[in-house]
């Protein structure tokens, strides 16, 4: 049995897990505490909050272990972790992931970039970050970011047998999806051996930053009269960046022809065009580019192109902003 090595006053030992929907952060904390209950001897429990559970739409996962004489009667969001995992650094525009995060907490992130650019982003002044790969992991096997984060938060939770998950990651899917048994193996092991970690010592009287809970601009005293519901119900207004899963299209001009498939399947506005005189003198729209605020990762747009002009290629941190070719709405 394992036996916990730090706990909050409750006796928990508490993992939150920030991403966003159709990454597999729902399934990576019922199969995390699964190995604790089952596996382990601990008492566990895991339970999610996401609201539309639409893909690419903000998504927490929460997970408990105790010891097992231990009952758990709370299930409240966990707002103090002692680890937070972070599946999508575009989270970091909308959400503060690292809300609550005690001054010995880890923050474990999917990311290709190093310690101090992160650190940055999150505003973190304390604490240990680890770095994995997860996406770059998974998509060289071919399998999901979750089961590699779940290998770089075992390394992390190492009170946590990593044979255990072995036996999880098996009973899991070789029953439905025999074939992604060893794949997913693989990918446990590439992110359990492949994630990095650097400690940031808290200055002296530095004091842990409070869990603060979002608070709806919109409420029954702060509505504006009549009821009216300010949100768009377009993406006109809105940045979509968030919605990526780590993929988005490339556009290539040279082998563009224009046939507006990409733009017949385009659910976002994601697609600028211009006037301009053909080979013949005669006025036709021309595609000028992506504009990617607007684009949430579907790829619809490279199924439907019949030339090859748009193709998928990993987000680069930066990439849209360099490339994005913005929308002008008359």
């Amino acid at each position: 049995m394992s036996t916990l090595p730090k706990h909050n006053a409750l006796g928990f030992f508490e993992i939150r897990l920030e991403s966003i929907g159709g990454l597999g952060a729902n399934l990576a904390g019922k199969m995390l505490a699964e190995t604790g209950a089952i596996e382990l001897g601990l008492n566990a429990a895991n339970f999610s909050s996401y609201g539309s559970e639409k893909k690419g739409t903000p998504v927490k996962t929460f997970v408990r272990f105790c010891e097992p004489e231990i009952e758990i009667r709370d299930h409240s969001p966990i707002e103090e972790p002692h680890v937070v995992a972070v599946f999508h650094e575009a989270l970091y525009k909308t959400v503060n992931v690292v809300s609550g995060l005690p001054l010995d907490g880890v923050v474990l992130i999917n990311t290709t970039r190093d310690f101090d650019e992160v650190r940055a982003d999150l505003k973190l002044e304390y604490g240990t970050i680890a770095l994995v790969d997860a996406m770059g992991i998974a998509v060289e096997e071919k399998t999901k970011v979750n089961t590699s984060m779940l290998g770089a938060l075992f390394r992390i939770c190492d009170f946590l047998d990593p044979e255990a998950m072995r036996t999880v990651i098996r009973r899991t899917f070789e029953k439905k999806y025999p074939h992604l048994v060893e794949p997913n193996l693989r990918t446990f092991d590439r992110g359990y051996n492949e994630v990095k970690f650097k400690t940031y010592e808290a200055p002296e009287g530095t004091v842990a930053r409070p869990f603060k809970r979002a608070q709806s601009l919109l409420g029954y005293q702060t509505q504006l009269p009549g009821g009216l519901i300010a949100a768009q119900a377009n993406s006109i207004l809105k940045d979509l960046s968030g919605s990526r899963a780590g993929m988005i299209p490339v556009f290539d001009a040279e082998t563009c022809i224009s046939c507006a498939a990409c733009d017949n399947v385009c659910p976002d506005y994601c697609f600028v065009w211009e006037p301009a005189e053909d080979k013949r003198g005669r006025v036709q729209q021309f595609l000028r580019g992506i504009d990617y605020q607007y684009c949430k990762g579907c790829l619809k747009c490279i199924e439907a192109c019949p030339t090859d002009a748009l193709k998928s290629a990993r987000e680069e941190v930066g990439y849209a902003e360099q490339h994005r070719v913005a929308q002008v709405f008359v």
